[in-house]
């Protein structure tokens, strides 16, 4: 027989009320009885019905986590952090893939919204810039968490790091490493992020007195081939970048391709960087240097903001690291 909430709060010897209390994990229970509750339900391998919380109180239990990346090692670090909260509070995760360009991308997110009762939604780049859906969600009085916004900053709870500091950062170590010219591969024009990242690269420049070459900033969209493509020009030119910083892992991953084909050694005749720190820097040979910024921690907090259900705005700011591996060493040089 399936076991109910009456079986849990017999063997606890606590009400229904407070059996229901502890799952819903509302602050107003005494550590004593909250203990014992989570006992028996260990003990007897209760499984809540999350219909029945839905029925029981005003959530359903359910986040979704909405994205329109073409970017998989991206994408399955949000889907693992969000995931992991939720099954950490008993909440179901539904995870769907958006076109910021459709006409139908309201419509569709009103659909989800019917159809599912969800407690938040949560928006990753570019959908955390998407002013309509914005609006949209205040109307319907939906809670949001964004990750990395790049408008509106007070508009909701977000995650986020620092993108212009993190590209200083990163072509900082390329200029420690004595490179002088520095290729950048931009990211996608619909994010935020593409134009922070710009913005710290020109300040590293500009603070060791590098002269910006605009030859040697090439347009990306986040994906592979548009790495390839953004690494063949750069390495075209009749004075070719000693390093190429790409913004994204994958880009940096199509510039290693080009590299590896035209035969040029890295990091002996070429230093690549990329920005995420992906399983897919990994993966390439040599490992690539890159900018690590949190991405299951982002979709891990931005869950824990919604589940924890308070509506002022919270903004959480999230550390960056660069990570030094094998695909970077000073110009005629061998990595460290």
């Amino acid at each position: 027989m399936r076991l109910t909430i009456r079986d849990v709060s017999e063997a606890a010897g606590v009400s229904i009320k407070t059996v229901s209390r502890v799952l819903n994990k509302e602050r107003y229970v005494r550590d004593e009885t909250r203990l014992k509750v989570e006992s028996a339900i260990e003990a007897l391998g209760f499984r809540p019905s999350a219909a029945a919380r839905a029925l029981a109180g005003k959530r359903s239990f359910q986040i979704a986590l909405l994205y329109d990346n073409e970017n998989a090692y991206y994408v399955f670090d949000l889907l693992a952090g969000a995931r992991k909260c939720c099954l950490e509070n008993g909440f179901r995760l539904i995870f769907q893939p958006c076109d910021i360009h459709s006409p139908r991308l309201i419509d569709d997110i009103r659909a989800l919204i019917d159809e599912t009762h969800v407690d938040g939604i949560i928006l990753p780049p570019p959908l955390a810039d998407v002013a309509a859906l914005i609006e949209e969600l205040h109307r319907r009085d939906v809670a949001f968490v964004r990750i990395s916004p790049g408008t509106e900053p007070e508009a909701s709870s977000s995650v986020h790091i620092d993108d212009c500091a993190a590209a200083e950062a990163m072509t900082t170590a390329l200029i420690a490493l004595g490179h002088r010219r520095i290729g950048l591969v931009l990211g996608h024009p619909d994010h935020a992020s593409t134009s922070d990242r710009l913005d710290g690269y020109r300040r590293a420049l500009a603070a060791h007195g590098i002269a910006e070459d605009p030859a040697i900033i090439q347009p990306g969209r986040y994906d592979f081939e548009s790495g390839r493509a953004a690494g063949a020009a750069l390495l075209d030119l009749p004075e070719p970048p000693s390093a190429i910083f790409a913004s994204n892992d994958e880009m940096a991953a199509g510039v290693l391709a080009v590299a590896h084909e035209r035969d040029i050694a890295v990091p002996e005749q070429l230093s690549i960087a990329g920005f995420d720190d992906t399983t897919l820097c990994r993966l390439v040979w040599p490992p690539l240097t890159t900018v690590h910024q949190p991405t299951q921690q982002f979709a891990y907090v931005a869950t824990a903001l919604l589940i924890d259900g308070q509506a002022e705005i919270r903004r959480r700011k999230l550390d960056f690291t660069v990570i030094e591996r094998g695909s970077t060493a000073p110009p005629g040089g061998s990595a460290a």
